[in-house]
């Protein structure tokens, strides 16, 4: 791979940044040992500017280019929780904390933006500011809103805002993008079933919600067959089911299901919405019982912006043989999406070889994928904001 020959001489180094941090995993916003390191890398490495607890324990580095010209702000974005898994991937620098695991490869995302940190301060080869964005908080925590919604964009100005993820499968150093929708919306859902609870033995005399109940569940996937368009995405699952009773001879009097729905556009998100509860309370009362939802928002589709997937997709060709321009999106979920509706932006795959899938305990980062995402990054800017 043409990779940065600084940046493949520093491999060695950015690797042990790695295991360092899988070895001390952190979760959501609890990261305060994560953030700390990154600070002390960031002032070593002589960046501007260095300011902690954005979006609570987010980190912001900011390093100058060349010239005193105000010229374009890009932001890069890595993020740095862990998993509450198990490790079970048998490498020599296993997480230390049971319990807790770096399972998604935040520490190699981390480490990348860092060693693309320490190359960009050492050049400082072109015309603008970059603006290094360390977020606590995405598995599940909404650290890209909260960094956002602490004034990220507009403190530091930035015009554009730059994000990748390992990609299991994809083989190591190639990278993978399209325009458009990437991943999925990830919003949550509860159904609340009341009926009349009774004896098993005279159900003539009840209102049997967990029949109500399980009506409802194969209702739901009505939405996706027949409320949405064949050729979009949309994933609806129920994924608990739980009564108020606890013996084989009683009909419960309420029921409770819980579940998710994953969208790649705004309009099917609503749809799907709207629709849950339309068919949960027609459903039920079908029955003479009656059916509550309640819905809450998570992460947004990650929605690429042409022109910028443009610019990423010419940096990932300067440093990969393999690009892939139109990869088909994906339902997980990626917080990285609130950044994207605050300002034009785009998030790119890079290759992590043949091992499990993220979240799987077995899961191994490959280091052999960090020169080339440092590289990307660094392209990236000197592309964007060339030295006059």
């Amino acid at each position: 791979m043409p990779v940065r020959n600084r940046l493949a001489d520093l491999q060695p180094e950015i690797t042990e940044w790695r295991h360092h941090l899988h070895e001390t995993p952190e979760l959501l916003y609890d990261v305060h040992e994560t953030a700390a390191f990154v600070e002390t890398r960031l002032k070593e490495f002589g960046v501007d500017e260095v300011t902690p607890g954005i979006g609570r324990t987010g980190v912001v580095g900011v390093i100058k280019g060349r010239t005193d010209t105000k010229g374009r702000v890009i932001g890069l974005r890595a993020d740095m929780d862990a998993l509450p898994i198990h490790e079970a991937s048998g490498v020599d620098y296993a997480s230390k904390v049971p319990g807790k695991m770096h399972a998604c490869g935040h520490d190699g995302h981390t480490s990348i933006l860092l060693g693309a940190a320490k190359y960009l301060s050492e050049t400082r080869n072109f015309d603008g500011t970059v603006v290094l964005i360390f977020q606590p908080a995405e598995e599940g925590g909404a650290g890209g809103k909260a960094m956002c919604d602490d004034g990220l964009m507009d403190r530091w100005n930035v015009d554009e805002v730059y994000g990748l993820h390992n990609m299991p499968g994809l083989p190591v150093g190639q990278f993978a993008i399209r325009p458009g929708p990437l991943l999925a919306s990830a919003d949550e859902f509860e159904i609340t079933v009341t009926g009349k609870g009774g004896h098993a033995a005279a159900p003539h005399e009840a209102i049997d919600t967990t029949l109500v109940g399980a009506q409802i569940v194969v209702a739901l996937q009505s939405i996706v067959a027949r409320n949405v368009n064949p050729i979009h995405r949309v994933v609806l699952t129920v994924g608990t089911f739980e009564t108020d009773s606890g013996a084989s001879n009683i009909i419960a009097h309420t029921v409770r299901m819980k579940g998710t729905v994953r969208a790649l556009d705004p309009e099917n998100r609503a749809l799907a919405r709207d629709n849950i509860a339309r068919i949960a309370g027609n459903t039920a009362a079908a029955y003479g019982a009656t059916a509550d939802m309640v819905w809450e928002d998570g992460y947004p589709p990650t929605i690429n912006h042409e022109e910028q997937t443009r610019y990423a997709i010419e940096a990932a060709r300067a440093v990969s043989d393999t690009v892939i321009e139109d990869v088909d999106p994906i339902m997980p979920a990626e917080d990285f999406a609130f950044m994207l509706e605050a300002r034009p932006g785009a998030y790119i795959f890079l290759g992590n070889g043949d091992t499990p899938m993220c979240h799987h305990p077995a899961y191994v980062f490959d280091d052999n994928a960090i020169p080339a995402g440092c590289s990307w990054f660094a392209e990236l800017v000197e592309r964007r904001m060339p030295v006059a």
